[in-house]
C-alpha cells in the first residue's frame, strides 16, 4: 500500500536521476531527442511534464515489478529485522555490546543485503520501465522485460547493479530502521510523547530525512548503472567518476526532493501501519492469556 501511494514520486526520482547521463545508456537517438525536449525541473515540474507528454498513467510505469519488489524486499527487510537484531545481541552480549547501536547497524545491513539478493531482478525491471518514455519503449510488458533482459544480457543482466544496490539498501536500512528505533526510544525515554501515532509519525519523518541525506549519492549511481547498456561503464566506480567529472558533485543529489518526499511518506505509512498491527497482535495475545492468568490467580487464592 505504501509503495502504491508513493510510486509516482519514485518515477519522478528515477527520471531526474538519469537526466544528463552519459551517452550509450539504454536509449537510442529518438530517446535522446525526447530527453532534450523533456527536461525535468524539480518534483512538481517532473510530474507535470510526464503527465502532459506521456499521460498520468506513465507515472506508474514499472508498478508491477515495483510491487513484486516490495512484497519480496519489505517482507525480508522488516520481517527479519527483530530476529536478526536479537541474534546479534545474543552473539555480542559476551563482549558487552548486546544493546549497542552496532547491533542495530549489523541487523539493518544484514537484512538489507538479504532482501536485495532476492529482489534485485524486480528492481532492475522496475528502473528500466520507469526510465523508458513514450515512443521509445523497450519493453512491451513486465514479463517481456524479464525475458528480453535475460536474452540480451544474460541472467547476470537481471542482477546488474547488485553491489551498489546492496550498499544503498544497507545505508537506507540502517538509517531507516535504526534511526526510527533510536528516535522513538529517545522520545519515549524523555517522555516527550507517548507510544502513539504522533510519536511514530515524528520518528518516521526523522528516519526518512537522514536516510535520504546519506543514501542519495549511492542511489543515483545505482539507478544510472542499472539503466545503462553493456559497455557504457566499466564498473560502478567508473559510473560514479564519469558522473562526477561530467556533472559535478550536485549530480549525486539529483532527485533529492522526490526521493525525500517518497521515503518520508513511505516511512510514515509503513511504520504507522506496522506499529498499529503490532499493537493489535499484542492486544490479541494478552486477551488469550487473560483467562489463563485469572484461573491461576483463583487457584492460588484457594491454596
Amino acid at each position: 500500500f505504501a509503495d502504491l501511494c508513493t510510486f509516482p514520486l519514485d518515477t519522478a526520482k528515477v527520471r531526474l536521476q538519469i537526466q544528463g547521463e552519459a551517452s550509450g545508456s539504454v536509449k537510442d537517438a529518438a530517446s535522446s531527442a525526447v530527453n532534450r525536449s523533456a527536461r525535468y525541473n524539480g518534483l512538481v515540474g517532473t510530474i507535470c511534464t510526464i503527465s502532459r507528454q506521456e499521460g498520468p498513467k506513465a507515472l506508474y510505469n514499472g508498478l508491477a515489478p515495483g510491487l513484486q519488489r516490495q512484497m519480496c524486499f519489505a517482507s525480508i527487510r522488516i520481517g527479519l529485522y527483530d530476529s536478526v537484531k536479537q541474534s546479534y545481541s545474543n552473539l555480542l552480549s559476551n563482549v558487552g555490546m548486546g544493546g549497542s547501536v552496532i547491533v542495530r547497524l549489523l541487523a539493518g545491513s544484514t537484512t538489507g543485503a538479504m532482501a536485495v539478493a532476492c529482489a534485485q531482478p524486480t528492481d532492475v525491471v522496475k528502473v528500466r520501465m520507469q526510465a523508458q518514455k513514450a515512443g521509445t519503449k523497450r519493453y512491451s510488458g513486465v514479463m517481456a522485460a524479464y525475458r528480453t533482459i535475460a536474452q540480451n544480457e544474460g541472467m547476470k543482466g537481471l542482477w546488474k547493479g547488485t553491489s551498489p544496490n546492496i550498499a544503498r539498501n544497507a545505508i537506507i536500512n540502517c538509517c531507516e530502521l535504526v534511526t526510527y528505533d533510536m528516535i522513538k526510544e529517545k522520545i519515549l525515554a524523555t517522555k516527550l510523547l507517548s507510544d502513539s501515532l504522533p510519536c511514530h509519525f515524528l520518528s518516521a519523518t526523522g528516519a526518512g530525512f537522514i536516510a535520504t541525506l546519506i543514501g542519495s549519492p549511492v542511489d543515483v549511481v545505482k539507478t544510472r548503472f542499472m539503466n545503462s547498456a553493456n559497455g557504457t561503464y566499466s564498473g560502478v566506480f567508473n559510473c560514479a567518476m564519469v558522473m562526477f567529472k561530467n556533472e559535478g558533485f550536485a549530480a549525486f543529489y539529483k532527485g533529492f526532493t522526490p526521493s525525500f518526499t517518497r521515503l518520508v511518506t513511505w516511512n510514515i505509512v509503513m511504520f504507522v501501519t506496522y506499529e498499529q498491527l503490532k499493537k493489535a497482535v499484542v492486544a490479541r495475545r494478552e486477551q488469550k492469556l487473560l483467562p489463563t492468568i485469572e484461573i491461576k490467580t483463583n487457584t492460588q487464592r484457594y491454596m
